[in-house]
């Protein structure tokens, strides 16, 4: 497997055409009229360069729970998706709230080669909401852990969440919140509305997100210290995280490609695919939600795949799991959602899909963007193809995506993780081999 690739003729961002070479793990030059001698050329006249895609929030279900996902196949999904990088979050078996745990999971990932895998360290113990996990350990590890989330459950006791803030603040860590109400949604099913009302499925009130978002920006801001809100799903939220902007408190946010396109009323179908947590919402919240992703409101997209086994998903809808795949299609539902309405631009896909959470997430090996010297995160994608979503189209374990049977736009053509070829003309690069050079280029690094 070479170590140089000469792509030739792509278009970047802002529609400038340009070769790069990438050598040695990085982007060795940028121009036009390039050459490389022993390079593997790649044609990309017609093809879009984007920074390799960074997702800030991702479940691979390893260790613990192999069956829905491993580190291998979610990060598989990630490259075929565009993303050379995503985010592990905690609620694995046993949690990832110890050292050990999120060393394993690092290791997992420079095993596989397909993405690094940078761990979530979980809040609080177990994901119990009861006492603080060992935020300073995981911050110390190998995997220098600067996110911590339970995910999953929302840490609903402010008293701990004011001191996860005051931990982290020491060494410039981020507290992400999932943002529910546990007491407002008991049994709920779908969002509460005129359609739960129809259906008879109990609904999960808007304010359950909107209550718990508005207390931890003001203990964000008593504290002086990051706060990220995790699936930003309504209309009442980008309001509350727009007063927090303009008052300077630190608080970032994310909004997911579903919650982007899709809506409520899929709900009617009672197809599982549909079920998710927080749950679709309103056309109204999806129009809001783009319109706080266009103005900065909202900072970034983050996928929230979540794998399940088939059983769970495909069975009655009260006793179906919460969750959606997504790291596969999140590029092109972007596309659909905001870059064919003309809110967004492909340098904003840059920032929301690569700088923005590369930052938030406190890794500099990613998001630096298409300049000369930075790591080789590269994804190639084809903006002029579409496609009928179907299961050929998921790489991963889960087959639980919302969009299957949808027509989407776009095309990712190839990923470069820090400088080798993950995926080419589409396809996944060998496992073997992937593993192998990525193997060859931390034993480099070492000597």
């Amino acid at each position: 497997m070479t170590n140089t690739y000469l792509i030739s003729g792509a278009s970047l961002p802002d529609g400038t055409r340009t070769d790069l070479v990438l050598r040695d793990g990085r982007i060795a030059e940028l121009g036009t009229g390039l050459s490389a001698a022993g390079a593997d050329r790649i044609d990309a006249d017609g093809l879009l360069a984007l920074p390799g895609l960074v997702d800030l929030h991702t479940h691979l279900r390893e260790p613990g729970y192999e069956q829905s996902e491993t580190v291998l196949t979610g990060t598989q999904a990630a490259a075929v998706g565009g993303f050379t990088a995503v985010f592990a979050m905690a609620n694995t078996s046993p949690v990832a709230d110890t050292a050990g745990v999120v060393e394993q999971e690092l290791s997992l990932g420079e095993q596989a080669g397909y993405a690094t895998v940078q761990p979530i360290g979980a809040v609080t113990v177990g994901l119990e909401g009861v006492r603080l996990a060992e935020l300073g350990a995981m911050a110390s590890s190998r995997a220098r852990v600067r996110v911590f989330s339970d995910d999953g459950a929302c840490v609903w006791d402010p008293v701990l969440m004011r001191r996860a803030l005051e931990y982290v603040k020491s060494f410039d860590g981020v507290i992400a919140q999932h943002a529910q109400e546990p007491r407002l949604t008991v049994g709920a099913q779908m969002n509460e509305g005129a359609v739960s009302g129809e259906l008879g499925l109990t609904g999960w009130p808007a304010v359950a997100e909107e209550s718990i978002i508005a207390r931890d920006v003001l203990l964000a801001e008593h504290v002086g210290s990051s706060l990220h809100i995790c699936h930003v799903s309504t209309a009442g939220s980008v309001d509350v995280l727009r007063w927090a902007k303009a008052r300077g408190i630190r608080v970032t946010a994310e909004v997911t490609p579903h919650h982007l396109l899709l809506d409520e009323e899929l709900v009617r179908s009672f197809d599982a695919r549909y079920k998710v947590n927080p749950p679709l919402r309103r056309r109204e919240d999806v129009l809001a939600l783009r319109e706080a992703l266009a103005d900065g409101t909202i900072d970034i997209v983050a996928t929230d795949h979540a794998p399940h086994p088939v059983e769970n998903k495909d069975c009655e809808w009260d006793a179906a799991a919460n969750g959606m795949v997504g790291l596969e299609s999140a590029l092109s539902v972007v596309h659909a959602s905001v870059v064919e309405t003309g809110q967004l631009d492909w340098t904003d896909v840059a920032r929301v899909l690569s700088s923005e959470p590369a930052r938030i997430g406190r890794i500099t090996s990613h998001g630096q963007g298409l300049v000369a010297g930075a790591p080789g995160q590269v994804t190639l994608y084809d903006p002029s193809a579409s496609r009928d979503f179907g299961t050929a189209d998921l790489a991963g374990k889960g087959v639980n995506s919302p969009f299957l049977g949808r027509t989407l736009p776009g095309r990712v053509v190839a990923t470069f993780h820090s400088g080798f070829a993950t995926v080419l003309d589409g396809q996944l690069r060998p496992a073997d081999e992937v593993a192998r050079t990525a193997a060859e280029q931390r034993m480099a690094a070492h000597v």
